[in-house]
């Protein structure tokens, strides 16, 4: 094992450690929580990990994503994160995806070589799409809702989306995977009621028609559970 693995051989023990550094998985949307998971994952040693995302560094960012600093605005978030990625662990099998994934890629690019998918993406025709790849395709997937508008940290945890309330996010995708027949999905939210006067519209740019306020903490703690669950399931594959 590499010198840098030993608090984690440790804590997982060397049958873990292998476990992740076998594992592959993939990560679709590098924003606020995207970003925190992929290095959780990384820092945990999975040894296998594809990327997607086609956006780039904005100054509104800098309030709660891992790759935003004013002296990265402009640039894709996906050669960020990789390299620091990379920097984490230089044996790291990293895949990188610079794309926004339109509803149809979100399908395609499901595969079974993956032992587990976060859905991190932030807009919900694409999100839809990646749950219903996973779930046709049988992949693992846990998806993150909505953790704009939110403050108390205290309110965020894992459950079966029949089980959440108080996020509109995960009560308009939960309505539109029971037209697929799908009612079951893994799913990171807040119970905490969303601060409605932070919302603003947008133009509906990459499928994403609003957004709620934000602050430094919530994203990344919503990026942490679902990097946990994530790990957590790996080791006792």
């Amino acid at each position: 094992m590499a010198e840098w693995t030993e608090r984690a051989e440790l804590l997982f023990e060397k049958e873990g450690l292998e476990k992740l550094q076998n594992a592959h998985v993939l990560i679709v949307g590098l924003g606020g929580v995207g970003s925190f998971a992929a290095e959780f994952l990384a820092r945990a040693g999975v040894g296998s990990m594809t990327i997607v995302d086609g956006d780039v560094v904005d100054i509104t960012n800098i309030n709660r994503q891992l790759p935003a600093l004013h002296s990265t605005v402009g640039q894709p978030k996906i050669n960020i994160v990789g390299d620091r990625l990379m920097d984490i662990n230089p044996k790291l099998n990293l895949i990188r995806v610079q794309e926004f994934l339109s509803p149809e890629r979100a399908f395609e690019i499901i595969s079974t070589d993956y032992d587990y998918v976060l859905d991190c993406i932030d807009s919900v025709t694409p999100k839809l799409n990646l749950i219903i790849g996973a779930k046709r395709k049988r992949v693992k997937i846990i998806s993150c809702m909505g953790a704009g508008g939110k403050m108390e940290a205290s309110k965020v945890k894992v459950a079966d989306i029949s089980k959440t309330i108080n996020c509109y996010f995960a009560k308009t995708i939960r309505k539109r995977l029971k037209k697929e027949n799908i009612d079951k999905v893994k799913v990171v939210f807040s119970s905490e009621i969303q601060k409605e006067s932070s919302l603003k519209m947008t133009d509906g740019t990459n499928f994403k028609r609003s957004f709620y306020g934000t602050n430094s903490y919530m994203p990344g703690l919503f990026g942490l559970y679902a990097a946990e669950t994530v790990i957590r399931y790996l080791i006792k594959k």
